[in-house]
């Protein structure tokens, strides 16, 4: 994974409270060859991250987003020529480690969510992290990246990265007595995600997720 060196910001303010609901769910197909929140710019933090005691390799933007052994994200995607293309790409992978980070650590004001999230793109991270820690379980198994395909904004600041989720071997686990919640599988199993990346303001190779759109139940991803 590429390393960059920034000062990623990590403070977040209080916000109102949240809907536990998937920002953007359903289908959106409105767009046509127009990115959503192409015109938005990235938000510029205010702090430091604390330092954490992961090893380097789990921090490629300073940040630490390693995961627990059991809850296991792979990104089954083709780098792009695009050099933008690669580093939204890359940091799309990293938006979904820093919210599964903040779900396994119990708060979604964690350092990663702030670094590779803002706008409506930290209001879903927030989301989902907040409802499973309202509900008072985490996760466990497989959750399998795949089929992705980016596109850039014609100003040079917005990366769609689009692709299909497998969560057939992803259960919810309950924190106070470790039970998994396993279900059989089913097309609910499978999501398709279009998230709009921006450049980070400082042009140092940093992108954040500033809008998510899901279509569940994807009959595509399959």
């Amino acid at each position: 994974m590429k390393r960059r060196s920034l000062p990623v910001a990590t403070a977040l303010t209080a916000t109102a409270a949240l809907l536990l609901t998937a920002c953007g769910g359903g289908d959106d197909s409105s767009e046509n060859d127009k990115i959503a929140g192409a015109d938005q710019s990235s938000s510029q933090p205010t702090k430091s991250p604390s330092p954490s005691g992961a090893p380097a390799a789990d921090k490629p933007d300073g940040v630490d987003v390693s995961l627990p052994e059991d809850m296991n994200l792979v990104f089954d995607w083709e780098k792009p020529k695009d050099k933008n293309e690669a580093a939204a790409m890359e940091d799309a992978a990293n938006f979904f480690r820093a919210i599964y980070r903040g779900v396994d650590k119990r708060t979604s004001r964690e350092a990663a969510v702030a670094a590779y999230a803002t706008g409506e793109g930290l209001h879903y991270a927030k989301t989902q992290i907040d409802s499973r820690v309202e509900g008072a379980w985490t996760a466990t198994g497989t959750r399998r990246h795949y089929e992705v395909s980016t596109r850039s904004a014609s100003n040079g600041n917005s990366v769609e990265v689009a692709f299909c989720v497998d969560s057939s071997k992803f259960y919810g686990k309950e924190v106070k007595t470790g039970k998994v919640l396993k279900s059989d599988p089913s097309i609910a199993d499978y999501d398709h995600f279009r998230v709009i990346m921006v450049k980070y303001p400082t042009g140092a190779g940093l992108w954040q997720a500033s809008k998510v759109f899901v279509k569940t139940k994807a009959e595509e991803c399959r």
